[in-house]
């Protein structure tokens, strides 16, 4: 799945700036506001395919 990929690669992002900047530095922030969206972008999906076969089951 590209989505887990893509969450994989900011996390890790993420980690090394985290070593080298401040928290309130705008890469890292920008780069914390990324990983959010893909990780909220990822719980919907996961959500509509619990309630699909939610559906499906009471059919």
């Amino acid at each position: 799945m590209e989505i887990v990929h893509k969450i994989e690669e900011l996390r890790l992002e993420l980690n090394k700036l985290c070593v080298h900047k401040r928290l309130a530095d705008q890469e890292v922030l920008e780069t914390s506001q990324q990983l959010d969206a893909m990780l909220n972008e990822y719980n919907h999906i996961l959500l509509r395919k619990t309630l699909i076969g939610a559906c499906h089951k009471e059919a």
